[in-house]
């Protein structure tokens, strides 16, 4: 009679824990897909890279049904229509499979195209707590060639912001007089409750000058300049996952848990903007997303 050999308990919690952190990293995709963090090609790029990753082993049904609008009928159709098993994942798509999914989403979710050309004027605009003004103190602090416009705010001073550095702080009243005469490229309200906008001359005067200009704005006065300057560059800023922007902006600590949750309705519409911009970066480090916003304008004067 043979004995059976059982795995030493220490390898069973291993396995346990590992097969536990797979699973995690499956759903933090789908959620990223859900909240278009990632696009789907892109997860379907890395499962091909490697089969064994949390992309390539996410099952194909799973992926679909985390993509907007796919239901469990849209996604039986679909799969059908590919000759794709639901037992698939996407890492074991034959070349063919994956040829046929990757033109169905593209087809269905293009990819934003790079513009062709670059622009000294770039914009740099994403949802909220995703960075954007981390990444902006590092380009002034490490890139003083590169111009960065200051707001004008209708919102009080946050720890540590100084008047004329960060934004220039006015009243309603001011806000009006500069809209009226104007002296704003772009303004939005933000939020529902206070007004942004970036004040025109210094961006002329240095786009005249041949100088590199950063706006770091909000998603509507991007759309904005777009209007005023098409020249302008839109640069799309991205967190790493959807979990982390979460982390970023309960972190920070600015707003209580109500202002939070409106806060996150509202980055879940930016994200879905990402496709209107440019270029996009990823800010999952803030020198590497830096060196890559100014390689963008720099880029222009090459």
């Amino acid at each position: 009679m043979t004995e059976t050999v059982r795995p030493p308990e220490v390898d069973r919690i291993a396995a346990s824990r590992k097969a536990v952190a797979a699973r995690r990293a499956r759903a933090s995709i789908k959620k990223d897909l859900a909240t278009r963090v990632v696009t789907p090609q892109e997860v379907l790029r890395r499962a091909a890279a490697d089969a064994s990753s949390a992309s390539g082993t996410l099952r194909v049904p799973e992926f679909l049904t985390s993509l907007p609008a796919i239901g469990q009928g849209k996604r039986d159709r679909i799969l059908e229509e590919l000759q794709i098993a639901p037992v698939k994942r996407l890492g074991g798509l034959g070349a063919r499979q994956r040829a046929a999914l990757e033109a169905w989403l593209d087809a269905r979710f293009p990819e934003p195209a790079p513009r062709p050309g670059r622009s000294s004027l770039v914009v740099l605009a994403g949802p909220t707590a995703v960075g954007k003004g981390t990444v902006a103190a590092y380009i002034r602090e490490h890139n003083p060639e590169v111009m960065l416009s200051v707001s004008a705010t209708t919102r009080a001073p946050r720890p540590g912001e100084e008047e004329g550095r960060h934004y220039f702080f006015v009243d309603d009243a001011e806000f009006d007089r500069m809209v009226a005469d104007g002296e704003l490229l772009e303004w939005a309200t933000v939020h529902g409750r206070h007004r942004y906008g970036t004040p025109r001359g210094p961006i002329d005067r240095a786009v005249a000058e041949g100088r590199p200009v950063l706006l770091e704005i909000d998603i509507q006065g991007a759309f904005q300049v777009r209007a005023s300057e098409p020249r302008a560059n839109l640069v799309f800023l991205l967190p790493p996952s959807w979990d982390e922007l979460v982390d970023r902006l309960v972190g920070r600590g600015t707003e209580d848990a109500e202002e939070q949750a409106r806060r996150l309705r509202t980055a879940r519409a930016e994200l879905a903007a990402q496709g209107e911009f440019d270029f996009r970066v990823v800010n999952e480090d803030v020198a590497e997303a830096a060196r890559q916003v100014v390689d963008l304008m720099q880029a222009s004067a090459r």
